[in-house]
């Protein structure tokens, strides 16, 4: 008995020691994996091809199927141990010609606009009508019925700059875009107008589109955004008394839905778990793509290129999803959960990387607190790749069907997200406005926390 309890304290003294190296052995590892991405990585030169030779990719187009086979192509050259489709039926939403102008009787002025994902057009006919201006969205709940019938409705609601997280701002007005239009055509308006939701710094004269829904509305009119410099104009020259007549025409519109897919790809581990690493190969129809979401694309596939090349082998399976769908309707992700809920997947974790390319700063989590605090404690591994902020609840908008349905733990790549408004649902995203360092550095931290969970959860 005594030699028993000797060996006993003898292994208790040694606990600490054994921590501490694989402390020091973790700490090498993903210096390891840091090293090889800022080299060896290619996630740059595949965001290239993917926004220069593909470009945007709207759900249902023809650059979305180049985009699922080219997707395909790099998972097998990335070493994935097996690699299929996974089929998704995705609404098909067409923008074609538009434009809107405003008038004020003697003076007519052409304004930047883009018609809001999912929206009803003017069949190409010009709609015309006196323009009311709204500054909250309560103030469009509340106007009377018979003020905006036949009308206009614009809502102007500046994005919140006084958050540090732009995300943060984006969350408090994105559902004025998104119920904004079946709202304004219940209380009988003919068209509806919002202001951009961007920071507006570096976005110049643009329009921002993103989706929007009409629910239960039983009238669907034309939706549309302009640029926060025009929305400043109009609001000013309503302001100071001008009766403003707004006319659209545009072409959109939904069209039959068809077939697309979740482009799927893994590296085998040795046990049946499944830990999902993904981002959406779809986007809206202008600019490339490039950090919404290209850039999670190719850093996710970056992640399984890594755990190749390094010779990485995981305890489980290590399943890269590029998901389709994501922007005007999230089938993707719903039919990828409803898959695992069927047949019977244990899914350990899941990443998504879809708040773009830039420099990493941490990760989001929806999961319990006792897993929230084991991947607190790997900060201090995680601090050279300039990861420090866990903060945040969340995961992505792809993966949360997979966390609703199986309650699986979630996590998002959180970059820097001062310049991602000034670009995100415009022209201006694209493969330029990415720099190559941000991009892997963020792939590296991926590669990292897919490291430490496979290891640790």
């Amino acid at each position: 008995m005594r030699l028993i309890q000797i060996s006993i304290c003898c292994l208790l003294s040694l606990a600490p020691l054994f921590a501490k190296a694989q402390r020091l052995n973790d700490k090498h590892v993903v210096s390891n994996i840091t090293e090889h991405v800022l080299i060896n990585g290619k996630a740059y030169q595949d965001l290239h091809y993917l926004c220069k030779k593909i470009g945007h990719r709207l759900s249902g187009s023809e650059q979305e199927q180049l985009t699922v086979a080219w997707l395909q192509s790099v998972l097998m050259e990335a070493g994935a141990d097996t690699v299929w489709l996974q089929a998704v039926k995705v609404p098909k939403w067409v923008r074609g010609a538009e434009s809107f102008s405003v008038s004020n009787g003697s003076r007519h002025i052409d304004i930047p606009m883009l018609s809001l994902g999912n929206s009803e057009g003017t069949g190409g006919k010009k709609l015309s009508g006196n323009i009311v201006l709204f500054e909250s969205i309560e103030d469009l709940k509340n106007v009377d019925t018979a003020t905006l019938k036949g009308k206009i409705a614009f809502l102007n609601v500046p994005f919140p700059e006084h958050f540090p997280c732009t995300f943060d701002g984006y969350s408090e007005v994105g559902s004025n875009r998104f119920s904004g239009p079946a709202i304004a055509a219940e209380k009988g308006a003919s068209a509806f107008v919002i202001r951009s939701l961007s920071t507006g710094a570096g976005s110049y004269d643009l329009p921002h589109t993103g989706v929007t829904s009409y629910g239960n509305a039983k009238r669907k009119i034309p939706a549309i955004a302009i640029s926060n410099k025009a929305a400043d104009s109009l609001s000013a020259w309503i302001k100071s008394g001008k009766t403003l007549t707004g006319t659209l025409r545009s072409h959109c519109g939904m069209q039959d839905s068809v077939l697309s897919y979740n482009v799927i790809g893994e590296i085998k581990g040795q046990s049946n778990k499944i830990i999902t690493v993904g981002a959406h190969h779809d986007s809206w129809d202008v600019g490339e793509g490039a950090h919404d979401d290209g850039a999670g694309c190719v850093q996710s596939i970056e992640v399984l290129r890594t755990f190749k090349q390094l010779g990485m082998r995981p305890r489980n399976t290590i399943r890269v999803v590029l998901f389709a769908n994501e922007e005007n309707g999230v089938a993707g992700g719903k039919v990828y959960a409803d898959f695992a809920l069927e047949h019977g997947e244990q899914h350990l974790f899941a990443l998504e990387s879809d708040a773009g390319g830039f420099s990493p700063r941490g990760f989001s989590m929806s999961m319990d607190e006792q897993l929230k605090e084991l991947v607190r404690s790997w900060s201090d591994i995680l601090f050279d790749l300039g990861v420090y902020d866990f903060s945040k609840p969340g995961g992505g908008v792809d993966i949360n069907p997979l966390h609703k349905k199986l309650q699986t733990p979630v996590a998002g790549l959180l970059p820097d997200t001062q310049r991602y408004f000034d670009i995100h649902h415009c022209a201006q995203d694209t493969y330029e406005t990415v720099n190559r360092r941000e991009l892997l550095m963020g792939a590296a931290a991926m590669t990292a926390l897919v490291y430490l969970v496979d290891k640790y959860f």
